[in-house]
């Protein structure tokens, strides 16, 4: 299957309503072109060195997503042109991030990350943490990010009810904060091997690589 072939399937099989970020990480320049010439705009990179060079070599109606955990010492160099960030799991991140979009006047939209999985090693905030920041005064007077929504990662596990759950209980979260702000539009939850699930629990984003490139080298 070529990367046109696979493009067109998953786009058949997602709604309208549901945004693909295809996960161009690790992957040349000439795929994201092969995918970009059949009208793909958004593109998931996890190192912001690697998403640099694409953005400085790429068409500019491209919308880069930073996908992986971000540090701190990082944002400056994707601050001119990111446009989304998807792991904010830290308020001291969401604070550098605003100190850098200020600095190139603009407004960066960012997902704060929650930890839903059943494993410790994924990055995130509890339901606690996230409530708590989002009604800190410090946090309501960033001027230069926009928290537009969440973002989870369920356990990577054969077992799909175990996955179905963590989504279910993502979504919940994020219908209690909808209801008091009205930036949050953005649930991105799902990957290749989940994203039909994460879509039936209420997903509007997901972020799908190997399906669409192959399996990463």
């Amino acid at each position: 299957m070529s990367i046109k072939e696979n493009l067109l399937a998953i786009k058949k099989n997602i709604p309208d309503t549901v945004t693909l970020v295809a996960v161009s990480k690790t992957k040349p320049m000439s795929y994201i072109q092969e995918a970009y010439d059949e009208g793909q705009r958004v593109f998931g990179e996890n190192r912001v060195q690697e998403m640099t060079e694409k953005w400085e070599n790429m068409p500019k109606d491209i919308e880069w997503h930073m996908i992986g955990h971000l540090q701190r010492n990082k944002v400056k160099y994707m601050a001119e042109y990111v446009s989304l960030v998807h792991g904010v799991d830290s308020p001291r991140l969401l604070a550098e991030i605003n100190k850098q979009a200020e600095k190139h006047n603009r407004v960066i939209s960012c997902l704060l990350q929650v930890h839903i999985a059943e494993e410790d090693t994924k990055f995130g905030f509890n339901e606690e943490e996230l409530l708590d920041l989002v009604a800190n005064e410090e946090f309501k007077a960033f001027k230069n990010v926009k928290i537009v929504g969440l973002m989870g990662m369920a356990t990577f596990t054969e077992n799909m009810d175990q996955v179905r759950r963590e989504f279910a209980s993502l979504k919940s979260l994020f219908t209690k904060l909808k209801s008091n702000y009205a930036d949050f539009t953005t649930l991105s939850m799902g990957m290749s091997g989940d994203y039909n699930i994460a879509i039936e629990e209420g997903s509007t984003m997901v972020r799908i690589g190997s399906s669409i490139f192959g399996s990463r080298n």
